[in-house]
């Protein structure tokens, strides 16, 4: 406990899923929380995202923990509003420690339109830019920027059951996160002699919304027309070297703690799998 007490903690994609997991595990753990999500659909997204309903009950389950904590509705891709709601958000609280740039969507389909690699590319790194250069200027020495990666999207684009994250929000998604491995490492370089570092969590499948959805069962089994969950499953275990078919988003959130703290004081520039060896089957 107390792992990361009186840190100040700013998380996107916080209404559900890793998001939600990462602020309860933080504040569990001591520090003050600002949650922010976009509360909102996406268009070329066919999968339903977080609500504002979703990020009140995030707020709720933070408060529980007896921490502070601000939530907004924001739309990463709008840097100038990004800006101003962590600006208020860091006066309110009295500063801020820790980036964790979580806010990611996976339009997945071969139907899907060339605005689904616009979306998916601007939500999964572009989002990501502007979170943590929005808040660079509130960190100092110790400070800990955390990006969601994912294993699926360092595949080559044959890489996954012999096809590819399908389509041109696929295409935008796998494209995203392995600029987000690059990126993560040369801000690292950067904010060394800061003393602030930055690494990459890159999860195998999560057992959250983005896994659980139509348009993903439809990926891991394209030999059926209508996949079901249970149909999926029987292929999710596909990507790991365990037996097991995902991870749960708490199993995440224990290493996002873990770099948000001291004990990762010289730890950056690292991209760190959470992937029941995922990453060694397929040769990353």
């Amino acid at each position: 406990m107390n792992r990361v007490n009186g840190k100040v903690a700013v998380i996107t994609g916080a209404a559900r899923g890793q998001g939600r997991s990462h602020a309860v595990h933080l504040a569990d753990e001591g520090a003050d929380i600002i949650a922010l999500d976009i509360c909102a659909d996406i268009d070329s997204n066919e999968y339903p995202l977080g609500s504002a309903a979703d990020l009140d009950e995030t707020r709720e389950l933070v408060e529980k923990s007896g921490r502070r904590v601000i939530t907004a509705q924001v739309d990463v891709r709008d840097r100038a509003h990004l800006k101003t709601v962590l600006d208020e958000a860091v006066a309110e609280l009295g500063g801020l420690d820790v980036v964790v740039a979580n806010a990611a969507i996976c339009p997945l389909g071969n139907h899907i339109p060339a605005q689904g690699f616009i979306d998916a590319f601007d939500v999964d790194f572009v989002g990501v830019v502007n979170t943590v250069h929005v808040a660079l200027p509130h960190l100092k020495a110790g400070g800990s920027v955390i990006v969601t990666g994912s294993i699926a999207g360092l595949l080559p684009t044959t890489g996954l059951n012999g096809g590819n994250l399908q389509g041109p929000g696929g295409a935008g998604y796998g494209l995203a996160k392995k600029m987000v491995k690059e990126y993560t490492k040369a801000l690292a370089l950067t904010l060394g002699p800061q003393s602030i570092r930055v690494n990459a969590v890159h999860p195998t499948n999560v057992d959250t919304d983005m896994l659980h959805n139509e348009p993903m069962y439809k990926t891991f089994r394209p030999d059926l027309q209508n996949p079901s969950r249970a149909d999926a499953e029987l292929s999710f275990p596909f990507l790991q070297a365990m037996p097991i078919p995902y991870v749960d988003p708490a199993d995440i959130s224990h290493a996002v703690v873990y770099l948000a703290s001291a004990e990762s004081r010289y730890v950056t520039g690292q991209q760190l799998f959470v992937d029941a060896g995922a990453g060694l089957k397929m040769g990353l």
